[in-house]
């Protein structure tokens, strides 16, 4: 074996992250179970660009109104709490492409940044429940 068959060798992944892996793999094929794909969709959009990207991201593909429902049925506070105050005004908003809001968007990223961990959690959870 060479030095740099040593560096190639790949660490084999626990059970715990195979079911990770898993879980997101049937987000990505849009086959992840409700209420999962929207935590799924959210924490990944919120992640990648912020709330506005997600509700802007969500009203144009799909039902921002139902979305909304889900998660605000299923987060645990304090993210529930964050999601209405941010939805809430992006609804109000005349365009959707507007920036009046983005301070606020900014202040409520911040704040599921924060507080992450919970819905984390809850992700943790239904990765446990993969098969493999």
């Amino acid at each position: 074996m060479g030095i740099f068959d040593f560096f190639a060798q790949k660490k084999k992944l626990t059970e715990a992250e195979e079911k990770w892996n898993r879980m997101w793999q049937l987000w990505a094929e849009g086959q992840a179970a409700a209420p999962y794909a929207q935590l799924m969709n959210y924490e990944a959009e919120v992640n990648n660009g912020g709330h506005s990207q997600y509700f802007f991201n969500t009203a144009n593909c799909g039902d921002l109104k139902a979305e909304t429902q889900v998660l605000l049925s299923v987060l645990p506070e304090p993210l529930r709490s964050n999601l209405q105050r941010c939805y809430e005004a992006f609804s109000g908003q005349e365009d959707i492409c507007d920036d009046e809001n983005d301070a606020l968007f900014e202040e409520c990223d911040d704040f599921f940044y924060v507080h992450e961990r919970l819905l984390m959690e809850l992700l943790e959870d239904y990765a446990r429940t993969m098969q493999l």
